[in-house]
């Protein structure tokens, strides 16, 4: 099965995205963490460098950060309210 891509980025990276009505109340987090999506989307939007998020947020990776730029881009429904 092909990648599916959006603007050169694999659309596979949005598996690292969970939505979860038992964690975060729901809000979309990096998957095995209870980093919200939009903690890490703030953080990218005030040009905090990758090293200090990651400094900041020990349990996320590099790939958690795309994954999560990626989510707040995508043009994809993901059945709730934006964060």
């Amino acid at each position: 099965m092909p990648h599916v891509t959006w603007y050169g980025y694999n659309m596979d990276a949005l598996k690292r995205i969970s939505v979860d009505p038992a964690i975060c109340r729901g809000q979309a987090c990096i998957k095995g963490t209870r980093i919200p999506v939009s903690v890490v989307l703030d953080c990218i939007a005030a040009g905090v460098p990758d090293e200090e998020i990651i400094e900041n947020y020990p349990t996320l990776t590099v790939d958690g950060i795309r994954a999560a730029a990626l989510y707040g881009a995508s043009p994809y429904d993901r059945g709730g309210e934006r964060t």
